[in-house]
């Protein structure tokens, strides 16, 4: 398989500079909970520059996969963090949007000071310095929801929350975004702006964005590449290719699959 050179985004054009963080191999990857297999052989490519989507029915191991990309299980098989020109990428750093924060939303903590809490040392209860407030404002800046700044966390909408909590997934910019059913619940306006966001920081930071979603409108509307689930990997490619199979046919519907 040959691969394009990742452009960095702030390159000239006509010009090709190369991406600290170019693509993530993953190689016959597999996990297992005892005897079970939660994942066989699995082998895929996630690109800078591109959001890749992966679906599945319930229990299909996409979240089991994203847990190996985070480090949280162990694993046969192979990641590589590759650079351009295939050298070992180092320092990768990855943000992640979890499906929901679990939270007290009686708390009077706002979003200033959850956000300050998560990027600063100094104990918020001591006072917020003009330092932390400038990062904070930033951070809320890159995900257009910097008049959240004072309002309770408990108070914010399902779509608002998740747009604070990609905020602080961005800071410090990460060079692999992952995304974990990032708006499950919320409405369609709070849905609309959290992927027109995602959407914009991809073309404009060009990061790797890994995406797992329920929502096939979604996936067709702004995946790059489709990886299609059932305990390995079955079809994966553009949305039009994996839509499109006898494989994605046999999971949805000759099955009833559910996601």
């Amino acid at each position: 398989m040959t691969h394009k050179p990742c452009p960095h985004p702030h390159a000239a054009a006509g010009s090709c500079m190369p991406c600290r963080l170019c693509r993530i191999e993953v190689d016959h990857l597999s996990v297992k909970a005892g005897r079970q297999a939660l994942l066989t052989d699995v082998s895929l490519h996630v690109h800078c520059g591109e959001l890749t989507a992966l679906i599945g029915a319930n229990g299909a191991g996409k979240t089991t996969l994203l847990r190996a990309l985070l480090g949280q299980v162990e694993y046969s098989g192979t990641i590589r963090h590759l650079t351009s020109d295939g050298r070992p990428a180092a320092a990768v750093r990855t943000g992640y949007v979890p499906q929901q924060l679990e939270f007290d939303r009686s708390s009077p903590v706002t979003v200033m000071d959850f956000m300050a809490a998560a990027l600063s040392r100094r104990a918020v209860f001591l006072g917020i310095g003009k330092k932390t407030r400038a990062k904070v404002m930033d951070a809320l800046l890159r995900t257009h929801c910097e008049n959240l700044a004072g309002r309770a966390l408990g108070a914010l909408s399902g779509g608002e929350l998740q747009r604070v909590l990609l905020a602080l997934a961005l800071t410090p910019q990460p060079d692999l975004l992952i995304l974990d059913e990032p708006v499950s619940g919320v409405d369609e306006n709070g849905l609309e702006a959290f992927y027109a966001t995602v959407d914009e920081l991809r073309r404009k930071n060009h990061m790797a964005i890994l995406l797992v979603s329920h929502d096939l409108d979604v996936v067709r509307r702004y995946a790059d590449r489709v990886v299609l689930m059932q305990g390995t990997v079955i079809k994966q490619g553009s949305p039009e290719a994996v839509f499109g199979s006898p494989e994605f046919e046999h999971v949805f519907y000759a099955r009833g699959g559910r996601l």
